[in-house]
């Protein structure tokens, strides 16, 4: 059986927490992904309210934009990423989360503004201070590989495999994400397989960005392929409005249906599919 969380980063700064926490024990979810902005936190009323509901937090949705950038040519802005990243680590600690993500450039970031070799060296490095810290935490990083039109490195799971291969830390790893995989995978459930243990986290959006079921993706390969690794961590959605800034969607008041309808929609679409592919292997024994 899958474990089922929610990226609250499409709730972020619409609601309180526990609104949030409240909506995801109503429609079965195990657990929540917080946004990595841990001065927006107060941890201990977080935890008893994951307490009070039945929840965990499978992971923290890191925010990673100009002043937070591991691959900047500035020392200083460098620096500045690096000590996020270990902020996060501890938000992580405080309300028992084992993983968050980390990209290794901005958000928005489409070329290079150093030699890319060099940046590639400053975020390795970045990474591996930032996963010692981690460490002591017990927390895992996970590199998320996103598409092409947000960044200009790191947009396939191979990419993510072979910078993960290059940092050689045991608490780190890689995630996949549907909507970015639609665009520049080959093949998303492949993509998956040949992650095999690497892939610790992932998340589900369909082709627009949606709620699963609204797009054109076929999430049944991936949950086959999520099945044949033995993949121990959450199936966690991440969707948002179609928009270049889709917050500022929300800041106008648009995206009513992300709350309750999405969210009810994600998990009963996904598992509904997980039933099915649970009949399929049954009668193939």
């Amino acid at each position: 059986m899958f474990k089922y969380s929610f990226d609250a980063l499409v709730y972020h700064g619409q609601e309180d927490v526990s609104d949030s926490i409240k909506r995801l024990e109503k429609y079965g979810y195990d657990a929540i992904e917080l946004v990595g902005e841990p001065d927006d936190y107060n941890t201990k009323e977080v935890n008893t309210l994951l307490d009070s509901h039945g929840l965990n937090v499978s992971s923290i949705c890191s925010i990673y934009n100009a002043k937070r950038d591991l691959a900047h040519p500035e020392a200083s802005k460098r620096r500045a990423a690096v000590d996020y990243v270990k902020s996060v680590a501890d938000m992580a600690s405080e309300v028992n989360c084992p993983v968050i993500i980390v990209t290794p450039t901005a958000n928005g970031k489409t070329s290079p503004l150093a030699n890319r070799e060099d940046e590639r060296k400053w975020a390795v490095e970045g990474i591996r201070e930032a996963a010692e810290y981690a460490r002591k935490q017990n927390v895992k990083l996970c590199l998320e590989a996103w598409n092409r039109y947000e960044t200009y490195w790191l947009n396939r799971l191979d990419q993510a495999l072979d910078l993960n291969a290059e940092v050689g830390m045991d608490n780190v790893g890689i995630m996949g994400d549907t909507f970015h995989m639609n665009i520049e995978e080959e093949n998303i459930a492949e993509a998956i397989r040949n992650s095999g243990n690497d892939l610790i986290h992932i998340h589900f959006a369909d082709s627009n960005r949606a709620a699963p079921g609204i797009g054109h993706i076929d999430f049944l390969p991936a949950l086959k392929a999520l099945n044949e690794i033995d993949y121990q961590g959450h199936i966690t959605f991440e969707i948002l409005p179609a928009s270049a800034d889709p917050f500022s969607v929300m800041r106008q008041g648009g995206g009513s249906e992300f709350f309750d309808e999405y969210t009810k929609k994600s998990i009963d679409y996904i598992k509904d599919l997980e039933s099915k592919l649970y009949k399929e292997l049954e009668l193939k024994r």
